[in-house]
């Protein structure tokens, strides 16, 4: 079960990957969990992303409102 905090989180990552700072606390229970990833982009840039499983949950969540 992931906090509120964690679950805002990953729909920001989702929707908005740029804008999260990747020091924020929520990150490490999000790749423990193996929702999210963080990819290295070209320039060496370090950025999450929502996982095949993070994307599952999120879309189960839509679906159960």
């Amino acid at each position: 079960m992931l906090s509120p905090h964690e679950f805002a989180t990953l729909m920001l990552i989702k929707h908005a990957p740029d804008q999260i700072e990747l020091d924020r606390a929520e990150l490490d229970t999000l790749l423990q969990q193996r929702l999210i990833s963080i990819e290295s982009l070209p320039s060496g840039h370090p950025r999450p992303h929502v996982t095949n499983e993070g994307a599952s949950f999120l879309m189960a969540v839509a679906r159960r409102r």
